[in-house]
């Protein structure tokens, strides 16, 4: 019996969103400059990606200041981390079958 298709998470799966939870699950926590530099998304865009992701409960953001400025703090939460490691497992079970079809030809 074939193995059914690898569900891809199209919250996640967005480039810009994948590359935030990418680089937020190699990281205990990130400012908002370091994912801006990390991901190459503008200002807006990242904190539009972000909104998103904190609305689905995959990341936290603390707004806090240091000596005086602002700083956005994003961290991953347990179900964000569970998400992005199901998403990448998906993303390989996705290649394996890839393999197993060009094997068969």
């Amino acid at each position: 019996m074939a193995e059914s298709a690898p569900f891809l998470d199209r919250l996640i799966h967005e480039p810009g969103r994948l590359a935030i939870l990418t680089v937020l699950s190699s990281v205990a926590s990130a400012d908002f400059v370091f994912l801006q530099r990390a991901t190459g998304l503008t200002k807006g865009n990242l904190s539009s990606h972000l909104a998103k992701l904190e609305e689905a409960g995959l990341v936290e953001i603390e707004k806090r200041f240091i000596r005086k400025k602002p700083n956005t703090n994003v961290a991953l939460t347990a179900l964000g981390g569970e998400r992005i490691a199901h998403h990448w497992d998906q993303l390989e079970r996705l290649k394996r079958l890839s393999e197993e079809v060009l094997r068969d030809e």
